[in-house]
């Protein structure tokens, strides 16, 4: 089984074919993704800087989504999450953002979102993928799941922008 450190690794070598800088906007994550794409040596020389954005205030302030985003859809929704990337890329000079806001438990789900309901937002040079995932387990084990699958799905997208 692939473990959190080698995805980043292998997401690292990537972004240094392509020369190109990451940053990620987290929630659920709580800094998560950040810290093991930092766990790898050398990965000044790609990340420059990250946001954890908790609240509905510090997604605004910091990565400039819109109020209204956040009152029609939620901060669990691929729109928040598609203009989280965006943002967090401008904000840090970034070709390559990771976004990630969801409910990881034990409470704050709903019938529509479930307790593991997981948005996520890529940010590639421009263009914006954003897709939901739903995750089981607990709290943590939700929050885990979700880093190795930003980082699965990152090396995915950008493995394929080589090609």
């Amino acid at each position: 089984m692939v473990n959190s450190l080698q995805l980043a690794t292998e997401l690292g070598q990537l972004l240094l074919r392509k020369k190109w800088t990451i940053t990620t906007a987290e929630s659920c994550t709580g800094g998560g993704i950040g810290y093991w794409l930092t766990a790898v040596a050398g990965s000044s020389a790609y990340v420059d800087r990250a946001f954890i954005t908790y609240s509905n205030k510090a997604k605004q302030q910091l990565l400039a989504v819109r109020s209204a985003t956040l009152l029609q859809f939620g901060a669990v929704s691929e729109q928040t999450a598609t203009e989280m990337a965006a943002g967090a890329a401008k904000a840090a000079g970034a070709q390559f953002a990771i976004s990630v806001t969801g409910i990881a438990g034990p409470e704050g789900g709903s019938k529509d979102k479930p307790v593991g309901t997981v948005c996520f937002g890529f940010y590639l040079d421009g263009s914006i993928i954003s897709l939901t995932e739903r995750f089981s387990g607990d709290r943590q084990q939700v929050r885990q799941q979700s880093i190795d699958y930003a980082l699965k799905r990152s090396i995915e997208l950008l493995t394929a922008s080589l090609n």
